[in-house]
């Protein structure tokens, strides 16, 4: 059996191969001597000139109308930036235009581009870039390996029609493209594509940071997790909650709609999905064959596809990863918000909202008992609040705030309401007024089952434990809780969590140094 070579010698080996492959020499001109492309050949076939629109996700550029093939100059400015990756984490991001994922380039079929990039002259590292959608060594990264401060230049045709993904090719590979590097290109065939009436752009990437999920402050690359791949976010367009609330992509009943969905990786494959949709036509990684009424979606790492449906009904969709504690735990998770008319044809509601005892019915002096015994664990009385430590309770709130919006919304909802006849509502709840902080910290810990009635309504489901959160994170999301929405109550310390953590919860392993 042969010895794996260590990480370290991987890491070199990748940044000697992807420097042989993709960068070439970057020639400095003499001072205030411009320099000056070189003699091309002219192509018949192109008519005209024109500047290419660039978009940020999710916006996409406009169709294209014209039915013969140009010349489009596309110039992109590569930037270093530090952004929010979630409510209180902070990153590095490197960038094509200054977000992540990089500007949407739409072209035609036959075009011509000439391709500028431009190297910030702040950023700290030389970057290239290869486009999926060319043809030629490196996909254009052997000709535009450029420094900081300096511009390249090179040209291409777009001979294939279909959506394709451009990234950063510059040694460790990699690390640059997991560090945002990564964009979608769509070639538009000569005949254009099907009208819709909305289109969006969204593309998936998985990040690998020092810290684990949620801790605050400003995060390093771990190159470490990256090579094992065990990201620890993993997010659309960039950031969790990139695509949740006010930031939410929108539509009306009615309408079709196309997403031009990417994946940057560096390293997982997507299972996508709309949760609630059905795709009427999905373009299998973005190639020419259509296929139709497709659930879930994969699109590998360095590829994309096209997904078309029409919203038939109102209501919020959530788009995920389908993978799902990458969408419910990584951040992978999104927000399509249909307005209109409901059709009760192709959706009615809930109709019916009965008991249901199984066995227990059988016997209903015990079904009775279970009743009492929870009525009267919920009103047992618990020992008053201790004083919070560390933090004042308005900063816990909006800690807590964070905590609520990367964990709790998706079953409880933005704005604590609940789902109706399935998740009981937190706000203005009297029945989370009638427990004290022991009893609400153990029943996220050890999650619950049973019946309650909130707001004079009966619920009877299951709510899992969350005892995988640190004890600061459960502290914040109930002081939040317990004053948002029309709730009052005092707030809750770590030290609380950690003293019922340590009597309840004494096998819980400890964490994974990737989470």
């Amino acid at each position: 059996m042969k010895t794996p070579l260590p990480k370290s010698t991987r890491l070199g080996l990748a940044v000697i191969i992807a420097a042989l492959l993709g960068a070439e020499a970057v020639h400095v001109n003499a001072a205030n001597e411009p320099a000056k492309p070189a003699a091309k050949i002219t192509d018949p076939e192109i008519t005209g000139e024109e500047h290419a629109v660039l978009t940020q996700a999710p916006n996409v550029p406009p169709p294209i109308t014209r039915k013969h093939a140009t010349k489009v100059i596309v110039s992109i400015e590569v930037r270093e930036v530090t952004k929010h990756i979630a409510d209180g984490v902070d990153y590095t991001f490197w960038t094509f235009g200054g977000d992540v994922p990089g500007s949407f380039i739409r072209i035609r079929e036959g075009d011509q581009v000439e391709f500028h990039l431009n190297n910030h002259q702040n950023n700290t590292m030389p970057h290239n870039i290869d486009l999926h959608a060319v043809t030629g060594p490196g996909g254009g990264a052997a000709s535009s390996f450029t420094a900081p401060g300096h511009a390249s230049q090179f040209s291409f045709k777009a001979l294939n029609p279909g959506l394709y993904v451009y990234h950063c090719a510059t040694a460790p590979v990699g690390m640059h493209v997991g560090n945002g590097m990564y964009g979608l290109i769509l070639v538009e065939p000569k005949d254009g594509l099907p009208a819709v009436d909305r289109e969006f752009y969204v593309m998936q990437g998985d990040f690998y940071t020092s810290g684990k999920y949620g801790d605050e402050g400003l995060q390093a690359f771990d190159m470490n997790k990256a090579i094992d791949e065990k990201p620890t976010y993993v997010v659309f367009n960039g950031a969790v909650g990139s695509l949740v609330g006010d930031k939410a992509l929108n539509a009306k009943v009615g309408e079709r709609i196309r997403i031009f969905v990417g994946n940057g990786g560096p390293n997982l494959t997507s299972s996508f999905h709309i949760i609630g949709e059905i795709f009427d036509t999905v373009y299998t990684e973005a190639g020419s064959a259509p296929s139709h009424n497709v659930q879930t979606t994969m699109i590998p790492a360095g590829g994309s596809t096209i997904v078309e449906f029409k919203a038939e009904v109102p209501g919020t969709y959530i788009l995920v990863d389908h993978s799902l504690f990458r969408a419910f735990n990584k951040g992978a998770l999104g927000m399509l918000k249909v307005d209109g008319a409901a059709n009760q044809i192709v959706y009615s509601g809930k109709e019916v909202d009965a008991v249901y005892l199984g066995k227990a019915a059988e016997a209903g002096s015990e079904a009775e008992k279970r009743v009492t015994a929870l009525k009267a664990q919920v009103a047992e009385e618990i020992r008053s609040n201790p004083k919070i430590a560390g933090l004042s309770k308005e900063i816990q709130i909006e800690k807590g705030k964070s905590a609520y919006m990367q964990t709790c919304f998706v079953c409880h909802q933005p704005e604590g309401q609940g789902v109706p006849a399935q998740i009981p509502p937190l706000a203005k709840s009297d029945y989370l007024a009638t427990l004290s902080k022991d009893e609400l910290i153990r029943g996220v810990l050890m999650g619950r089952t049973g019946e309650i009635t909130v707001n004079g309504k009966k619920y009877n489901g299951i709510m899992t434990p969350l005892s995988y959160l640190t004890d600061e994170q459960i502290a914040n999301a109930l002081t939040y809780v317990r004053n948002s929405w029309g709730n009052s109550g005092e707030a809750v310390s770590s030290e609380d969590v950690n003293k019922i953590r340590r009597a309840v919860v004494p096998a819980t392993p400890e964490p994974s140094k990737y989470e």
